[in-house]
């Protein structure tokens, strides 16, 4: 099965704590994005909290990860996080664009990797 996927690269001094800040927009915007905004104000808080919770400790967060075309990861063995779909036809660009642009506006220091073509069993 191939995903297609953009990379976050977090550099330098940068850590999940530094996310913090950022991270209830990004999610907010990703699961528009996605269409999968709750339709209760009260889950889409939680999964927020959730998320919090982890980057205030400067720990590895859950992301999203639920059925959908779009999953939003934090891997367990790199500083980064990824937007990934196992569609052709899912254009991740104009949620990358938004992600980064959050990020620079938060003075977070990342590369973006495309990583268009993985295969996975």
């Amino acid at each position: 099965m191939k995903v297609y996927s953009t990379h976050f690269i977090l550099k330098g001094k940068s850590d999940y704590k530094d996310l913090a800040p950022v991270f209830p927009d990004i999610l907010k915007m990703f699961l528009e994005e996605i269409g999968q905004t709750p339709e209760e104000e009260e889950i889409l808080q939680m999964l927020i909290e959730l998320n919090m919770m982890d980057l205030e400790r400067n720990r590895k967060p859950e992301g999203y990860n639920r059925k959908g075309k779009v999953r939003l990861v934090f891997p367990m063995d790199r500083k980064e996080f990824y937007i990934k779909t196992y569609t052709k036809s899912t254009d991740l660009t104009h949620i990358a664009d938004n992600i980064s642009n959050m990020l620079t506006a938060a003075g977070i220091n990342f590369t973006v990797k495309q990583n268009d073509n993985v295969e996975f069993d």
